[in-house]
């Protein structure tokens, strides 16, 4: 069953990959055009006449057209990963139903591993951040994400323990997964690196662009696991596919 289910994963995190990929080609890039062309207008305001055309290791067509071999090898990599954790959560917490689990398990990973990073500290386009510091701003960012897997791991313990009604658990649960949320976000230094003058509705776009694709991705993937996991379901109990539709 884990191997069905890793294969599952596997493929249909690929297909979502590339699904997300498709949103962030037609939504992300502009912006990253943008932000790329602010850069090389500072640069040659900086020191005109020097030769700032330093050729890129990988042309901007290329770039796109390898956005969409990240994403697909980032839906292979994550959707395997799910796969195995789902595997281990079945039938122990969450929905009972296979689609309601995946569903609600992709859910909780986007919040843990993408929003709560994210509201710390969000991605940047190209022409915003030091090189220098992005060594720590990584640590930063995988620190938030370990924060995020603990605070939802707090979670599922706490709901666990209460029997005193949905109510009551829910809310434990809720508590249980912000305060250490909220506690990273306040102790965890800040980072602006936002070079003054840099557009504000660009920086926005971008931003809401790069959290969106994650989204889509998330969702995507969460759909089609859920759906391919309850349609195995049903096999397995020997219910015909057509029987669970309405006529």
């Amino acid at each position: 069953m884990v191997r069905t289910l890793l294969v599952r994963g596997l493929l249909l995190g690929l297909l979502a990959g590339l699904i997300a990929g498709g949103f962030a080609f037609a939504f992300g890039e502009p912006g990253v055009d943008s932000a790329i062309a602010l850069e090389q207008a500072h640069a040659a305001q900086e020191a005109p006449g020097h030769d700032h055309g330093e050729e890129a290791l990988v042309s901007r067509p290329g770039q796109k057209a390898g956005l969409f071999l990240a994403t697909g090898l980032y839906g292979l990599a994550v959707g395997g990963i799910f796969a195995l954790v789902y595997a281990g959560l079945r039938g122990r917490v969450g929905p009972r139903s296979d689609g309601g689990l995946a569903l609600a398990a992709a859910g909780t990973a986007f919040v843990a591993v993408i929003l709560v990073p994210f509201v710390k500290y969000p991605a940047n386009p190209p022409a915003v951040g030091d090189p220098e510091t992005i060594d720590s701003r990584t640590l930063l960012y995988v620190v938030t994400i370990l924060v995020g897997l603990a605070a939802t791991a707090i979670a599922v313990a706490t709901a666990r323990r209460v029997t005193a009604g949905p109510w009551a658990r829910w809310g434990a649960a809720v508590a249980a997964f912000l305060v250490p949320v909220i506690a990273a976000w306040t102790l965890l230094p800040a980072v602006n690196e936002v070079p003054e003058g840099f557009p504000a509705t660009l920086l926005w776009q971008f931003r809401l662009a790069s959290l969106a694709t994650q989204l889509v991705f998330w969702a995507a993937f969460g759909v089609l696991f859920g759906w391919a996991c309850d349609r195995a379901a049903r096999r397995a109990a020997g219910v015909p596919a057509t029987a669970a539709s309405p006529g």
